[in-house]
């Protein structure tokens, strides 16, 4: 039951990215694939400290959640999206975008690489968690302000 969460939860994402993008708002896009990474990464978080159970199709989806919303994110930050804006995208993103769009690389590299690695058991996906993690807490630690 929870692996077709997760996949409901996903494409409902997917459809909600893909309206933002009709309707040319990039706030709300990037805003939406964060809230689908955001679920994808927890599920993963829970599996590997054991609060879920192991699961190879649940964690292969959520890795392939988290690297299909960070294929071509660093486009969603047009010049002047963050202006007015309500959004936690910090203005050093667009003060150092090659930093920015590194990191991000970095995060869709990783996720790529653990989407394999994610289904060959909870010791593969632990391996390969960390990178995965560590690449969004940086982009989260230098790019992000956090709102009250």
């Amino acid at each position: 039951m929870f692996k077709k969460a997760l996949a409901v939860f996903a494409i409902g994402m997917a459809a909600m990215a893909g309206s933002s993008f009709a309707n040319d708002d990039p706030v709300a896009t990037r805003q939406n694939l964060m809230k689908s990474v955001g679920l994808a990464t927890g599920t993963l978080g829970k599996m590997v400290k054991g609060e879920l159970p192991y699961d190879p199709i649940t964690a292969e989806l959520a890795m392939r959640v988290i690297f299909t919303s960070a294929v071509g994110y660093v486009d969603l930050f047009p010049e002047g999206s963050g202006e007015g804006a309500n959004t936690e995208a910090s203005p050093k993103i667009w003060e150092d975008k090659a930093g920015f769009d590194a990191v991000a690389l970095k995060l869709e590299q990783s996720a790529l690489a653990a989407i394999p690695a994610s289904k060959e058991g909870l010791d593969s996906l632990k391996a390969n968690f960390g990178s995965v993690a560590q690449n969004c807490r940086a982009c989260h630690e230098n790019y992000r302000v956090k709102k009250n």
